[in-house]
């Protein structure tokens, strides 16, 4: 565990931007049984967003009306660019949250995904200032930002924004070293303000929860029977000055996994060291698309054109050669519309996309090698 802001918070934090879903909604029964596992070990970190779908009420129903306000953690975000084009709006987020959660305040609070394109928005509509206030009110116990993009900006975020008292990074051991992501260079911009950090996207999307083969096999060599996910989540809370580790679990299963290696965490010893960097050193030779399925791309699209879904699907061809498999989910992928040659170019997944990807040219991508058959 790691006592941070006077409060102890262990190092595994339930993501909710993932939960398990039952027709056209979410399974609040999975989602109770969940949190109940998470919560009987010990784990207490719970982290939604005002866009995910549904999460906000879901966690109400599965958490805060079954549990002492006292006894668990709740983190949610306001977005300034997906969902509120004014100033007003933006602010009504923070006002829904409290009300959709029914949590009476939040115990960490953060600006939502700053990159290059959205962070002037936050100080066009004083945003700082706001979340700021709230703190002052006792509605918000910690404020903080998400953040996907590169240190010169995170550099100049802290340094504007002393006020905050953590930051949430992207930081897995695939994306350590990758100029896109800048995971290493992130942390330690971070570290250097003194700013403590929630990860986000340590299994990377679910990516590091099945690697490559031959990342496999060194996994399972070391450590029969440990998950791949396992070793991706103790690389990221084996790191200095982590407050929790963010997993996204859409199921029973996972949440047991998880819980598995994290209830008695152990920092990575040196072997173990060693075998992630000769993980990362076979990911660097992968060809494989590093969409992490966030569907934030989605939202917007004039096509509706299931973006992750389809790189998926090429992912089984680019990753292990499965074609037969990647037209198979492919088709499966688009059999309501919205095929990959439909893309017009317009650009709008670009610009909300986390991970910076060339979202365009990967779907011409996939339309030629999907589409052909």
């Amino acid at each position: 565990m790691s006592d941070y802001f006077g409060k102890e918070v262990p190092k595994l934090g339930f993501g909710l931007m993932r939960l398990p879903k039952k027709g056209l909604g979410t399974d609040i029964e999975q989602v109770k049984k969940m949190v109940d596992l998470f919560m009987e070990s010990g784990f207490t970190y719970f982290d939604t967003a005002y866009v995910y779908m549904g999460s906000e009420a879901a966690i109400r129903k599965a958490l805060v009306e079954r549990y002492p306000r006292e006894s668990y953690t709740l983190a949610t975000k306001l977005n300034a660019m997906m969902m509120a084009p004014t100033e007003k709006a933006a602010k009504k987020q923070f006002y829904s949250s409290l009300e959709r959660t029914g949590a009476g305040y939040f115990d960490y609070y953060l600006l939502h995904a700053m990159m290059e394109g959205s962070y002037t928005k936050y100080e066009k509509y004083h945003l700082w200032d706001f979340v700021k206030e709230q703190k002052e009110k006792g509605l918000v116990k910690h404020m903080g930002f998400s953040f996907h993009a590169g240190p010169q900006l995170l550099e100049q975020l802290l340094t504007e924004h002393p006020e905050v008292d953590f930051v949430q990074l992207q930081i897995n051991y695939a994306d350590w070293e990758n100029p896109s992501v800048a995971a290493r260079a992130n942390y330690e911009v971070a570290r250097k303000h003194g700013k403590s950090i929630v990860v986000m996207e340590p299994v990377k999307g679910g990516k590091l929860a099945n690697p490559p083969v031959e990342v496999k096999k060194l996994f399972q060599e070391y450590h029969p029977g440990m998950s791949p996910a396992s070793w991706a989540i103790r690389f990221v809370a084996s790191l200095d000055g982590i407050i929790t580790v963010l997993s996204g679990m859409s199921n029973v299963a996972q949440m047991e996994d998880n819980l598995s290696y994290m209830k008695n965490f152990k920092p990575l010893n040196g072997e173990e060291q060693k075998i992630i960097q000769e993980a990362q050193r076979i990911l660097g030779k992968s060809s494989t698309i590093p969409c992490t399925s966030c569907h934030y791309c989605t939202e917007g699209c004039p096509k509706k054109i299931p973006i992750p879904e389809i790189f998926s699907a090429m992912n089984k061809q680019l990753g292990s050669g499965q074609m037969a498999e990647a037209a198979a989910d492919y088709k499966k992928a688009v059999s309501s519309g919205g095929m990959a040659s439909e893309c017009v170019g317009c650009g709008q997944c670009e610009r909300v996309c986390p991970q910076r990807l060339a979202v365009t040219d990967y779907l011409k991508q996939c339309a030629a090698a999907l589409e052909k058959q």
